[in-house]
């Protein structure tokens, strides 16, 4: 299979079916990243910005890199920041207030409902740099590597971003009690 690199650099020489295999391959990754934080509608919108945003800096690529992902997610992540600039103020970046549980007749998908408002609520604590590296490393599935790549940092820094977030996740009691929670279920579907 040819790398993203390889089709960026076929790309930028005029080949125009090239970065249209890169758009195919991350398509999903991308607008998957973009729903997660800014919602179904923004998303689609977003989604576009990227891929022109992307296409105009395929030159800036560096075509030894084979995996373009990181790459893209940076492209989404200033995208999104432009998006969240332009927003009203004081409406929340992660969106918390739309996982407002549904009524339902099964308890379990109240309960998993419950526990995701949870976990919006703690990542929303976190300091932005700590929460973005966690979201690429738990959401994207990145590499620590490869998300500090997508943030443009070092990735000591990255490195020592994830782990805070990590304690401070560990540290925040409705965390530890949904832990605890998920643990005692999982006991008692093995008895």
């Amino acid at each position: 299979m040819t790398s993203d690199g390889s089709l960026i650099s076929r790309s930028l020489a005029g080949d125009g079916e090239a970065f249209v295999e890169v758009v195919r391959r991350h398509s999903a990754t991308v607008s998957a990243y973009l729903l997660r934080r800014a919602g179904r509608e923004a998303a689609e919108d977003l989604l576009g910005e990227v891929w022109v945003a992307a296409f105009g800096a395929r030159s800036g690529y560096d075509p030894g890199v084979p995996d373009a992902r990181p790459w893209l997610l940076g492209i989404a992540r200033n995208v999104l920041r432009r998006h969240w600039r332009m927003r009203p103020h004081g409406e929340a970046a992660l969106g918390t207030d739309e996982v407002a549980p549904p009524v339902d007749p099964w308890p379990a998908v109240d309960e998993w409902i419950d526990g995701a408002a949870i976990v919006r609520q703690a990542l929303v604590r976190l300091s932005p740099g700590e929460r973005e590296v966690l979201l690429l490393v738990v959401w994207e599935q990145l590499t620590v590597a490869d998300a500090a790549r997508a943030l443009a940092i070092p990735p000591g820094t990255a490195r020592r971003r994830l782990h805070q977030a990590r304690v401070t996740l560990r540290s925040t009691p409705e965390i530890v009690a949904l832990l605890n929670d998920c643990n005692e279920c999982m006991v008692r579907e093995v008895e």
